[in-house]
């Protein structure tokens, strides 16, 4: 019986077409990043970079790291700056989330810009759950019982409102106090007072700082957030602070949002409410006002 001939296989010499379409899509992404960085908008660049960059490390395309793209050279610092936010981010379940080294990153910077305020105590600064605490202190900020800023900590509180002014994320700002009540005609208590300091803090970030209203949130703690003990004069000394949060991807999630950025669903508000003009209480069907 005449054996059958074995089928020859034929050799796939097309696979070279994945490796070629790997590097087209890296090779789009470059020049995409390249694009972003040569727009003056510094934040929409750093948007862009780390849109693509934890995009492609999902797909595994990047290896896991948390070094920095250089870029540019050391010629061109203000390129430089504009992409020195870039990171590659770690793949799935890499450990922190997509704005964690950028912030770490202002950290760095706030800490060297205030390196003497800094080494007297007057800033702290910190990253936890919520993002990056930048706490001002009474000492060398504001005058005992008073809520205005001191003259001499404004060029402080520029160079801290210059860096966080392009950064993509909401601020709130918290006034603190220590559990010594406050008693005046125009602070009955430590609400009013840290509400006032808070609020007097946000009023310089806006109209000095050029952040955004709508970035900003201002909120009065009173005695109820301390940090350190109030049974010593530095744990009071500690306890009375404003505190800037620059709030994380996370925390902004938590947010309240305006009315026009919500659904129908979300709010529950009548169609009326949401797109309809606001009726004035002298209106036809509202002779009364009622």
């Amino acid at each position: 019986m005449a054996r059958r001939k074995r089928k020859e296989e034929h050799v796939n010499h097309e696979r070279w077409l994945v490796s070629y379409a790997d590097f087209i899509t890296l090779l789009f992404a470059f020049f995409v990043v390249m694009f972003a960085a040569s727009n003056e908008d510094e934040a929409k660049a750093g948007q862009v970079a780390r849109s693509f960059q934890a995009a492609f490390s999902e797909l595994g395309i990047f290896s896991p790291s948390a070094a920095s793209v250089a870029i540019f050279g050391d010629g061109d610092a203000a390129a430089s700056a504009m992409l020195d936010s870039i990171v590659i981010m770690p793949g799935p379940g890499g450990g922190k989330g997509e704005g964690d080294y950028e912030l770490e990153q202002v950290q760095d910077r706030l800490e060297k810009m205030l390196e003497r305020e800094v080494e007297e105590g007057q800033v702290r600064l910190n990253i936890d759950s919520r993002g990056l605490t930048v706490s001002l202190n009474e000492a060398g900020f504001f005058s005992p019982g008073a809520a205005v800023i001191e003259a001499q900590a404004l060029e402080a509180l520029e160079g801290i409102a210059a860096r966080l002014l392009d950064l993509p994320y909401d601020l709130r700002v918290e006034g603190h106090t220590d559990d010594i009540p406050i008693s005046t005609a125009r602070f009955p208590s430590n609400w009013e007072f840290s509400t006032s300091r808070a609020t007097n803090v946000l009023r310089y970030l806006i109209a000095q700082g050029g952040i955004p209203p709508s970035r900003l949130s201002a909120v009065g703690y009173g005695e109820y957030r301390p940090v350190a003990p109030n049974d010593t004069r530095e744990g009071r000394g500690l306890n009375r602070r404003v505190d800037i949060v620059v709030l994380s991807t996370s925390a902004e999630q938590l947010e309240p949002k305006a009315l026009a950025e919500k659904t129908l669903e979300e709010t529950g508000a009548p169609i009326a409410f949401l797109d309809g003009p606001e009726e004035s209480a002298d209106s036809p069907e509202n002779p009364a006002g009622d």
